[in-house]
């Protein structure tokens, strides 16, 4: 904002000065039309620009001395093409003639400037079309004054500044921004000096701004007072309010220096708007939510530190919907710099802010939207922080004392670190997506530790069938544009352990007497309600290669059996199938007191065939009753060969 206002604001001060100098000719009795060649090669000379008065040089004289000139132009800097730099309709000031010749007093009415159009540009090098004008400004402000001069002006008083019906482009070839400023309206205060203090008694701006989103947007701004210090070259200014974009924004700036770089401070507030509303305006696309109330009210309080590097946000609060932000944020001014943050927040509900379910979910010939990597986002912007939340809740689960960790670099992003509680157990976790290359890359290095499984399973899937503690890690990685090309592409290993627990709604133990009495055709026994499964300890390991675990050393400790086993899941299929071989304990606990020793001699004797199938939400378990009948009749079969070799020897032994 500085490097476009500095030149506008030289640009009316060397106007008014042109119009005093108008003036005082006129004092001489000369008509300044006479002059005017004169003042166009004085303007050329001193600046290296043409400066083209095409409308006459009107004046009056007394009490006022009114100056009036009409259609001017003034050219551009070299190289910037033929447009003009600047250029007027009409522009007219009147100083009070008496005050200005006896007490060297300035007493101006209000001067007018109709139709200016300002054209500022950048080019792809980094130059200005302004700096030109600076430098010599600057330059004339050094030179030494001239000895004998007449003395000090004695004081200003001007009764305000308009500036109709005018326009103000900026182009900036180098970094690749363009911004208009149409029907733009200026009006000021009575302006007056004193002891080197220039006071404004307040500034009002209104035009329509082009460039900052879809479609142009009113662009207004208004202050009751400013005071510019030209000894110190500070500027000074009461409460600023600011309307754009929809957003009523009001800041308390600080003192600040126009020498050089303009790094204002201030305290700003931004009252309550929906992020939806301004997303369109940005013509950019709200996304579809759970719920549509989300992303309506944003509120933000903080105090912004302009540099020529970065604009800083700190003491900030950003309160969204129901969620409120502290922290801070550095957002820089290059376009490949670094975006850092830090944010600590209460407490937030990230499920109303997730796509909503489809209405026809039901429908297995529907196709799930693929949820895709924001790779172009993660391309465009470097950045560095953190973020933590007290609670969270995400797909029904609940996280708390989160702790995130961001970077992203090149196409590069890590979360890390990442820890929370997750269902009284802690979980850790390293998250890269690598966007470098065309089909980028999501790598997990996590691990969970002592997660409560009843809750778990019942955010997760909707069930309440399993009960204990689970520790695990899971270390993957898979390439595609969304998540399910990269689920299809997994590749790693995974190892788990569940401990002290029960599978509720099953009872192994119940369903292994009643496949026996099923063989032995006898009566089933009376099962035990309800039914459940406990377990101390099972745990598998193994590698997963395209999205399919695959699983050898599975090891389930029962209290009345051993089970080992292998099988696989299918994350692609969301499936499971496994085949398990059971040993019964010779004393296993919980067996029952209608357990008679025949029927735990026949389970102590065999390896039981067990086997778990179908969807990984809600798997079944039960007795593998083919093997288990095969391997019956083989141990049957067996046992006859077995009896007729003892008879066969002992008719040869009779011999």
């Amino acid at each position: 904002m500085g490097r476009i206002l500095k030149p506008f604001l030289y640009f009316v001060v060397a106007l008014v000065g042109l119009l005093l100098v108008a003036g005082i000719s006129v004092m001489l009795l000369f008509d300044p039309n006479d002059y005017r060649d004169d003042i166009e090669l004085a303007v050329q000379k001193s600046t290296g620009r043409e400066l083209d008065i095409e409308g006459e040089l009107s004046i009056s004289i007394f009490p006022w001395l009114a100056i009036e000139i009409g259609p001017t132009r003034l050219g551009n800097a070299a190289g910037f093409g033929a447009e003009p730099f600047a250029s007027f309709e009409r522009a007219r000031l009147s100083v009070r003639l008496v005050p200005m010749l006896l007490r060297r007093d300035v007493e101006v009415a209000t001067a007018d400037l109709e139709s200016l159009r300002l054209n500022l540009a950048v080019d792809s090098k980094g130059r200005s079309n302004w700096q030109d004008l600076v430098d010599a400004s600057n330059a004339a402000a050094a030179a030494p004054a001239e000895s004998g001069g007449s003395g000090e002006v004695g004081g200003l008083d001007i009764a305000g500044f308009e500036i109709r019906n005018s326009a103000i482009s900026y182009n900036d070839a180098a970094a690749g921004g363009k911004y208009q400023l149409d029907e733009l309206n200026i009006a000021t205060g009575s302006v007056s000096s004193s002891n080197g203090t220039i006071h404004i008694d307040g500034i009002e701006i209104n035009a329509l701004l082009s460039g900052v989103a879809t479609e142009p947007t009113t662009f207004a701004l208004e202050t009751a007072a400013i005071d510019i210090n030209t000894e110190t070259e500070t500027i000074a200014m009461d409460e600023v309010g600011l309307g754009l974009l929809g957003l009523d924004i009001s800041a308390a700036v600080e003192p600040f220096s126009y020498a050089g770089d303009i790094t204002p401070v201030a305290a700003i507030q931004v009252d309550a708007f929906s992020l939806r509303s301004l997303m369109q305006r940005m013509g950019i696309e709200a996304p579809e939510t759970t719920d549509p109330a989300a992303l309506g009210k944003v509120i933000i309080d903080a105090t912004a530190r302009v540099t020529p590097t970065a604009i800083g946000l700190t003491d900030l609060t950003l309160v969204l919907d129901e969620t409120t932000f502290t922290g801070e944020l550095s957002v820089p001014q290059g376009a490949n710099d670094l975006y850092t943050f830090s944010f600590k927040g209460d407490a937030i509900d990230l499920d109303r802010y997730m796509a909503p379910a489809s209405e026809a979910a039901g429908d297995a010939t529907d196709e799930a939207v693929p949820v895709e990597i924001p790779a172009d986002l993660i391309r465009l912007v470097n950045s560095r922080g953190s973020l933590t939340i007290g609670r969270a809740q995400l797909s029904g689960m609940q996280f708390e004392n989160i702790t995130l960790g961001l970077t992203t670099s090149n196409g590069d992003l890590r979360l890390h670190p990442v820890s929370a509680t997750l269902f009284d157990g802690k979980y850790n976790g390293d998250v890269r997506i690598n966007a470098s290359g065309e089909t980028p890359v999501i790598s997990v290095n996590e691990r969970v530790e002592g997660v409560q499984l009843a809750a778990l399973a019942k955010a997760m899937f909707d069930q309440d069938n399993i009960t204990g503690t689970i520790n695990g890690s899971f270390k993957l990685s898979g390439r595609g544009k969304d998540l399910a090309a990269i689920q299809g592409d997994l590749d790693g290993n995974i190892d788990l352990e569940l401990l002290d627990g029960a599978w509720e709604g099953t009872d192994i133990w119940y369903e292994l007497r009643r496949a026996r009495a099923v063989l032995r055709q006898e009566a089933p026994p009376q099962p035990t309600l309800p039914a459940r499964t406990r377990f101390s300890e099972v745990s598998a390991s193994g590698p997963v290669t395209d999205g399919v675990f695959s699983n050898s050393d599975l090891l389930a400790e029962l209290p009345f059996m051993r089970v080992t086993g292998n099988g696989v899941v299918n994350f692609v299929a969301a499936s499971v199938d496994y085949r398990m071989s059971a040993s019964v304990l010779e004393k296993p606990e919980l067996m029952g007191a209608d357990v008679g020793a025949d029927e735990l001699k026949d389970f102590t004797r065999v390896v039981i065939p067990l086997r778990i199938s179908g969807s990984l939400a809600a798997p079944t378990i039960a007795p593998d009753l083919e093997k288990m009948l095969k391997e019956q009749a083989k141990k049957e079969v067996e046992e006859k060969l077995e009896d007729k070799l003892k008879d066969r020897l002992g008719d040869l032994l009779k011999r």
